[in-house]
């Protein structure tokens, strides 16, 4: 029995939390899954982690770096799909997941709702005003979203300026 399969297996720091130690090990495992099966008995692996929050919390952030790179991929759909079976049933990543869905949606040019947009939560409306080029969706933002730091930046964006 290896580390990530024993939650009271100490870290290499006693004076390190064993749920930080097993988040970052969970987090490498997640990395270095060589394919998407592989990847997706990863996730299944850390989601069986006693710590369900800080299972979810390194899920979650494996699928952010994964999507991102994913993002104008046309693997992204088959990934997504795989990665949707095995969280299912845990609201927190698959918000997370449908929310990358739709940022995919906007990237590619396909259907998508001003209204799902301006719904999705001010972490999906930051990434959307930061890395999508989509005027319309910028512009969606810049008129409607949450925050003022959402709005100002979308606007920005529009206006041909980065925002410092």
């Amino acid at each position: 029995m290896n580390a990530l399969e024993d939650p009271s297996a100490a870290g290499p720091d006693p004076d390190e939390p064993p749920e930080h130690w097993r988040y970052a090990r969970h987090l490498e495992a997640l990395a270095q899954a060589p394919d998407g099966s592989a990847e997706a008995r990863a996730v299944a692996g850390v989601l069986r982690d006693p710590d369900r929050v800080m299972a979810e919390a390194a899920v979650v952030t494996h699928l952010d770096r994964r999507a991102l790179r994913l993002l104008e991929d046309e693997g992204f759909a088959a990934w997504a799909g795989a990665m949707a079976a095995e969280i299912a049933g845990r609201p927190f990543p698959e918000r997370r997941l449908r929310e990358w869905v739709l940022l995919k949606a906007i990237t590619n040019g396909e259907p998508w709702s001003a209204g799902a947009l301006t719904g999705a939560t001010d972490w999906c409306q930051r990434t959307a005003a930061r890395t999508l080029t989509s005027y319309e969706a910028l512009n969606v933002l810049a008129e409607g979203a949450r925050t003022r730091r959402v709005r100002n930046e979308a606007a920005q964006r529009l206006r041909g300026r980065t925002p410092a």
